[in-house]
């Protein structure tokens, strides 16, 4: 699926590859010719992609680390410096769930969601940022957003925050790096994985995954949903000098349908002059504007 564009001499770190989007990212990576970092916090999880890789021919080497700390990211390069002597990506996947709805969310748990998902893509982020502007080759910083992060789900306050998140630091760090030569993009991933396949209207979708079938047209194509390995193709194009001209774009992917994510912007507007009362607002807000209001959440299925 990758065709013919090629990462030969390229490193790229893969953080959370030991399974679901990160690990088929690996994979294709290294299929493209890439030589990749496996980041993971599980150490077996790590060894086993790594083992993947190498036996098919292959590049790789596991960094075993908890994404979030400056520590931890620093780690990830220096490995990919030790292993391969140069870094040309970062791909910042790495995430947790902890879904809550509001009223039940736990400091500890959004703490724990911010900190793998926000913290982690900031830390990895940076630390490639800046070992990109000290070479002065340019680079590729590829980020992972979410439809919640896009539109907001129910039970989700943690993750739909730290995606949204995400999404807005790709807008931001692609005006800061552009002299620098660096891109930066969010993947908006919709994919079956073990994060996503707790949504019960998913359960029959991921069993058909998991038995080897393939889901109908009306699951891949309208509402965009695949497997890992859907996704991985554009971690691809994204670490290649084919996307030097995209930045500070969200980019879905999923099952057979490929998507670019609006910015948000203005849906509409009025002017008073002289500024407004409540009373006022209260009637442009419910009279003319009433049809620019957004909806939100996402329809499963």
């Amino acid at each position: 699926m990758d065709g013919n564009i090629r990462l030969d001499g390229r490193v790229i770190i893969v953080t959370g590859a030991g399974q679901g989007i990160g690990k088929a990212a690996s994979i294709a990576l290294a299929k493209a010719g890439g030589a990749v970092i496996v980041n993971d916090i599980n150490e077996v999880s790590a060894a086993d992609v790594v083992e993947q890789i190498r036996a098919e021919g292959g590049r790789a080497a596991a960094c075993v680390a908890a994404i979030g700390t400056s520590e931890a990211a620093n780690h990830c390069l220096s490995a990919a410096l030790e292993n391969f002597g140069r870094l040309d990506a970062m791909a910042c996947n790495a995430g947790i769930l902890r879904d809550r709805v509001l009223w039940n969310t736990q400091d500890a748990d959004f703490d724990a969601v911010i900190e793998t998902h926000l913290r982690g893509t900031f830390t990895c982020a940076r630390a490639a940022a800046r070992h990109f502007r000290e070479k002065g080759q340019g680079g590729s910083l590829i980020l992972v957003s979410s439809i919640a992060g896009q539109r907001g789900n129910f039970g989700q306050t943690a993750y739909s925050a730290a995606k949204a998140g995400v999404a807005a630091l790709a807008r931001t760090w692609s005006l800061e790096l552009s002299k620098a030569g660096v891109t930066v993009n969010a993947i908006v991933p919709n994919a079956m994985t073990a994060m996503t396949q707790t949504i019960p209207a998913l359960l029959p979708y991921s069993e058909m995954l998991k038995r080897g079938e393939t889901l109908p047209d009306k699951i891949r194509q309208d509402f965009g949903l695949g497997g890992p390995e859907d996704v991985a193709p554009l971690f691809v194009y994204l670490a290649s000098d084919r996307s030097r001209g995209m930045t500070g774009q969200c980019v879905g992917l999923g099952g057979d349908r490929i998507s670019i994510w609006t910015h948000p912007c203005e849906a509409d507007h009025r002017l008073n002059p002289g500024g407004w009362n409540a009373e006022e607002l209260a009637e442009v807000l419910e009279g003319p504007l009433r049809a620019a209001r957004q909806d939100v959440g996402i329809d499963f299925i």
